[in-house]
């Protein structure tokens, strides 16, 4: 009769695809859990333009607990017997609250007026090409936001340094950057056809598909970044 060693216990590909299961689920319930007075608040307003700026008030939690999720995703493990997920979400959250509302903050605050202006353009009586611009604009914030989260969640720069490097990968990665612009769209695409709740719904594995697409924007930092 043929044994199994001890030490194969937890590794196999259904262990694996388990663990990876299980790791997804804690981190996407401990990410609503931690958001969720912003969510709850998000969801309650009307979907008016002079309700923007409590928007932006509703998603500040975001940041924070989208920071514990990558660093929890990028710490996973395959092996079901050294599962620590939510050990590892709230070493982020303590690791990461800070740094990230700095950068998180001023984000929502730039979108926020990018958003308001679009849907006052015409008492604005700015030329049409602005609205173009200022569309850009904001898709590029978003962008720059997405690499500067994962390296909010990774690394321990300075607010200011995370920011520049943020924008430099924004060129520097341009594989990084499409990998992040196309889940925007398909999250976009698939909020208007299905659901608004499905960015909250999906965000573990969306973040987790952001961490595999930052993977060359990760490795250049830590290479030429870092100590």
């Amino acid at each position: 009769m043929s044994t199994v060693r001890a030490d194969a216990f937890g590794t196999g590909p259904l262990s694996r695809a388990a663990a990876l299961i299980h790791t997804l689920v804690t981190v996407e319930t401990l990410l609503l859990l931690t958001a969720a007075p912003g969510l709850a608040g998000l969801f309650l307003l009307a979907p008016e333009p002079a309700n923007l700026p409590l928007a932006a008030l509703c998603l500040l939690p975001l940041g924070p607990s989208a920071t514990a999720a990558l660093y929890a995703l990028h710490h996973r493990s395959g092996d079901l017997t050294e599962l620590r997920p939510a050990r590892a979400f709230l070493r982020g959250w303590r690791l990461g609250a800070g740094p990230a509302l700095k950068l998180w903050a001023p984000l929502l605050a730039w979108l926020t007026v990018i958003a308001f202006t679009l849907t006052h353009f015409p008492a604005t009586g700015l030329p049409g090409w602005w609205a173009s611009l200022l569309a850009v604009t904001g898709v590029g914030g978003l962008l720059w936001g997405a690499h500067a989260l994962v390296l909010t969640a990774l690394f321990a720069f300075r607010a200011r340094d995370t920011a520049r490097l943020a924008a430099y990968f924004l060129v520097k990665q341009p594989r990084a950057t499409l990998g992040a612009l196309s889940l925007l769209i398909l999250t976009a695409a698939g909020t208007a056809l299905l659901t608004e709740a499905l960015p909250a719904l999906l965000a573990a594995p969306l973040l987790l598909s952001l961490l595999h697409a930052g993977r060359p924007v990760i490795e250049e930092t830590r290479e030429h970044f870092t100590a």
